[in-house]
């Protein structure tokens, strides 16, 4: 089968071994998810499941975070790392929210990637949660698992997003990522994947190049 084969292949096994397709942040307005996000960056979802519900209390909206002192962020969230540099982004970004977009949170990628420490992946984020969008979200279990299945030979996640887009059906796309996470933490892990239980096993170059 050629690459758009397999990645139509790829999304009904994961379909049918992971149902629930579900961002593992906690958020329930579309600036949480976009915050939650940022702090994820180089920490577990479950530690920012931890900091964040203290944290949207504190400041529950847009202007609440544009007001902040920044000090009083970076005390929320200590235990995420690099928090000094996230608190910053965060106060910006709300700043910028306010400023330039009425305090809503854009639905284009163009627009998000203007605001300070949002990137592609956080971008593609909101856009397939929030608004619907096709997108795809180039997170570490993307680009291992997407590479392992022979899509690419880059870590280059732009140019990985490029193809993905090109081969995943764009309704698909968002969900077929999460569940992406969802096996790369239960099977297709970076150092000991379990190929003999994994769903896709019979479509990856990786397990046809080690059995």
């Amino acid at each position: 089968m050629d690459d758009k084969e397999k990645a139509l292949e790829a999304v009904k096994l994961l379909e049918k071994e992971y149902p629930e397709a579900v961002c593992s942040l906690v958020y329930s307005e579309p600036l949480q998810l976009l915050i939650a996000t940022r702090l994820a960056a180089q920490c577990t979802d479950k530690r920012v499941n931890m900091v964040t519900p203290e944290l949207f209390r504190k400041f529950p909206d847009v202007n609440s975070f544009a007001c902040a002192d920044v000090k009083d962020i970076e005390e929320c969230i200590k235990s995420c790392g690099l928090y000094k540099t996230k608190a910053k982004d965060i106060l910006n970004m709300c700043i910028m929210l306010r400023d330039e977009f009425g305090g809503k949170v854009p639905d284009t990628i163009e627009e998000l990637t203007k605001l300070p420490g949002v990137g592609r992946k956080t971008a593609n984020l909101v856009l397939g949660d929030i608004f619907g969008k096709p997108a795809v979200v180039v997170d570490t279990h993307c680009i291992r698992i997407t590479s392992r299945l022979g899509f690419h030979n880059t870590k280059d996640a732009a140019k990985i997003e490029k193809i993905m887009r090109e081969l995943l059906p764009p309704l698909s796309s968002n969900d077929f990522c999460h569940r992406l996470v969802l096996h790369g933490r239960a099977v297709c892990d970076a150092r000991k994947p379990k190929c003999d239980i994994c769903c896709l096993k019979d479509i990856c170059n990786f397990f046809a190049d080690n059995k």
